[in-house]
C-alpha cells in the first residue's frame, strides 16, 4: 500500500451509465423498430418488460438536469440501434436521430461529456430474424453502416465512443441476453463482432480523427482458490477465456493463444475467411472501457466435473478440464448473490494496464439492491454509498500504482430495468417511482447516495465520507 496520496487527475471523468433498452422505454414510439430485448421473455410474467422502463425517452431533460445537479462531467449511454434503423439496415428513422441530437445537446448544455455506446444488447429484431450475428454477409455491413450513421450525425459533438458493450457476456451468456445460439454459433458470432468492431474502429479514426474509440467488455480478475499449481493454471485459463480473448483481438490484432486452445479443444473454432486476419489487425483502440462488478475465484476442474447451471451469476460456471468457479470465503455477497470485491477492481485495473498500457475508463460498477421509498420522498441507501466508496478508493490506489484511469461511470445514473431482475433490483442514484407491474407516476427522487456522490464529485474524489 502506498503512503502517498496523489488523488485523482484534475480532468477526471465523474458520471454514471445507462443503456437504451433498460432506461428509455417508448419501445414502439416515433418509428422505433423492435429489438431482441422487446420480445417477451419467460421471466416477464414476474417482472416488468422493457416497454416503459424508466421512460427516459420522455424525461431525459429532467434526468440530465439531475445529473448536472450531481456534478456529472460525463454520461455514458447507448444508442438504440432499432430507434435509428427500425429494420436494422433499412431507411434511417429521422425521429430517432432527432431524439439523440436533442439528448446530446442537452448534455453539452450542462457541460457533460457524452460517452456513447454504439451497441448494447439491443440487436434489431428484423436482423435477428435473418440470422443476426450469425449471418456474416448481413450483420457486419449492417453494424458498420449503423456506426457510420452515428459518426455522421453525432460525431461533431461526441468525442468518446464504445463499440460493443460486454461482448464477452453476449457470448458466455447468450441465452440470457437475447440469443438462442449454440456455443459453436456464439463463438462464430463473436468472430463476426470482432471483425465488425475492428472495421468500425478504423472507420472512426478515418471519419473523426479527433475522437477516441475503444472496446467495452466486462473484465474481472481471477484468483486461484489455493496455491495448488493446478488452481493457478485454472485461474489463468479463466482469465484467457473470459477476459483476454475479448481484448487481445481488438488491441493486439489476434486471438489469445490459451483461449484459442480452448476453442480447438471443444470444436468451437470460428470459420475465418480470406482477409480476416488483416481486418483484425490495426484497429488501434484509443482506450479500454470496461465494466466491473466482482472478481472470480477459480479452482481446477477435472474432465468429469459436472457443468452445472450458470444462472444469473457472472462467475458461477464450470468448464470441465479447464476451470471451476469457487465461492471466495473472504468476500461478502449482495442481496442478489454477487460477491463484492473492491480490491479486485484495483487488481483488475493493474492487470489490464500491465497487459495493454492503454488509458481506461470504468463504465459500469455498482450495487443492485431493494431500495425503499420512505415517507417524505426519502431513500436511504447507505449500503450503496459504502460499496461505491470502497471501489472509488481502489480506483485512487490504482492511479497511485501508475495506471491510466481517466473516468468512473458507475451503473447506474437513475434506476432502470435490470435485465433479469426487473426494476426491483435498483442501481441508480435517482429513484424512479414504479414497481414491476405498475408504472405509477415514474417520479424521480434523489437518494442519499445522490447527495453523497455530489460531494465526491465536487471534491474530485478526495472526500469519500
Amino acid at each position: 500500500m502506498t503512503k502517498t496520496n496523489k488523488g485523482f487527475p484534475k480532468d477526471f471523468f465523474w458520471g454514471a451509465s445507462t443503456s437504451a433498452y433498460q432506461v428509455e422505454g417508448a419501445y414502439d414510439e416515433d418509428g422505433k423498430g423492435l429489438s431482441v430485448q422487446d420480445i417477451p421473455k419467460p421471466y416477464h410474467d414476474k417482472i416488468c418488460d422493457f416497454k416503459v422502463t424508466s421512460d427516459h425517452y420522455h424525461h431525459y431533460k429532467e434526468d440530465i438536469a439531475l445529473m448536472a445537479e450531481m456534478g456529472f462531467n460525463e454520461y455514458r449511454f447507448s444508442i438504440s440501434w432499432p430507434r435509428i434503423f427500425p429494420d436494422g439496415n433499412g431507411p434511417i428513422n429521422k425521429k430517432g436521430i432527432e431524439f439523440y441530437n436533442n439528448l446530446i445537446d442537452e448534455l453539452i448544455k450542462y457541460n457533460i461529456e457524452p460517452v456513447l455506446t454504439i451497441y448494447h444488447f439491443d440487436l434489431p429484431l428484423e436482423l435477428e430474424k435473418q440470422g443476426g450475428w450469425s449471418n456474416r454477409e448481413l450483420i457486419i455491413d449492417a453494424y458498420v453502416q449503423y456506426a457510420k450513421t452515428l459518426f455522421e450525425y453525432f460525431g461533431d459533438r461526441v468525442k468518446f465512443w464504445q463499440t460493443i458493450n460486454e461482448q464477452n457476456m453476449l457470448v458466455l451468456y447468450g441465452s440470457l441476453l437475447g440469443t438462442g445460439a449454440t456455443q459453436k454459433e456464439l463463438y462464430q458470432q463473436n468472430h463476426h463482432m470482432m471483425l465488425a468492431q475492428s472495421l468500425v474502429m478504423k472507420l472512426c479514426h478515418e471519419m473523426l480523427p479527433e475522437a477516441k474509440i475503444g472496446p467495452a467488455p466486462n473484465i474481472a480478475c481471477a484468483y486461484p482458490a489455493t496455491s495448488k499449481p493446478e488452481d493457478i493454471v485454472a485461474a489463468q485459463n479463466f482469465s484467457a477465456i473470459r477476459n483476454w480473448l475479448y481484448l487481445d483481438v481488438p488491441i493486439r490484432g489476434h486471438y489469445n493463444k490459451i483461449a484459442w486452445s480452448y476453442l480447438e479443444e471443444f470444436d468451437l473454432v470460428p470459420t475465418f475467411e480470406p482477409g480476416d486476419e488483416e481486418i483484425l489487425r490495426g484497429a488501434n483502440p484509443d482506450f479500454i472501457a470496461f465494466n466491473y462488478y466482482n472478481s472470480a475465484t477459480i479452482e481446477h476442474a477435472p474432465y468429469d466435473a459436472p457443468v452445472g447451471d450458470k444462472g444469473d451469476q457472472q462467475m458461477a460456471f464450470t468448464i470441465p478440464g479447464w476451470f471451476k468457479s469457487f465461492d471466495n470465503p473472504y468476500l461478502t455477497k449482495t442481496e442478489f448473490g454477487w460477491e463484492m470485491d473492491p480490491v479486485g477492481l484495483r487488481t483488475t485495473i493493474r492487470e489490464m494496464y500491465d497487459r495493454y498500457e492503454l488509458p481506461m475508463i470504468i463504465t459500469e460498477n455498482g450495487l443492485g439492491a431493494y431500495d425503499t421509498l420512505e415517507e417524505g420522498d426519502i431513500v436511504n441507501d447507505p449500503y450503496r454509498i459504502d460499496y461505491l466508496r470502497e471501489h472509488i478508493e481502489q480506483c485512487r490506489l490504482a492511479i497511485e500504482d501508475g495506471c491510466e484511469l481517466f473516468g468512473f461511470s458507475p451503473w447506474s445514473a437513475i434506476d432502470l430495468v435490470s435485465t433479469h431482475q426487473g426494476c426491483s433490483k435498483r442501481y441508480g442514484f435517482i429513484y424512479v417511482n414504479r414497481d414491476e407491474k405498475d408504472d405509477k407516476d415514474l417520479r424521480r427522487v434523489r437518494k442519499a447516495s445522490f447527495y453523497w456522490y455530489k460531494k465526491v464529485i465536487a471534491s474530485n474524489g478526495s472526500d469519500l465520507t
